[in-house]
């Protein structure tokens, strides 16, 4: 398991999730472009959700759930047994 891959995507996970609610919005009643900013602050959020979970697709899907094989240790750079 390529252990610094994964504590990495799990800090990203961690990070991203506590950027959805903008806690530091509640209570603000800013409009831009007609819409509250807390809004956009979500729209730019799903964005960026968005963005990050397919680089995750692509990247790092199955890390620390499917076995490593001798194909992906290979891939990796790893010695095969």
């Amino acid at each position: 398991m390529r252990r610094p891959e994964l504590t990495a995507w799990v800090i990203v996970a961690i990070v991203l999730s506590a950027l959805a609610i903008p806690w530091f919005r509640w209570g603000d009643g800013t409009i831009v472009a007609g819409l509250p900013l807390w809004l956009w602050w979500h729209v730019g959020w799903l964005f960026l959700a968005s963005v990050v979970f397919w680089l995750f697709t692509r990247r790092a899907w199955g890390i620390g759930i499917e076995p490593e094989t001798d194909v992906t240790r290979a891939e990796s750079g790893g010695d095969s047994p």
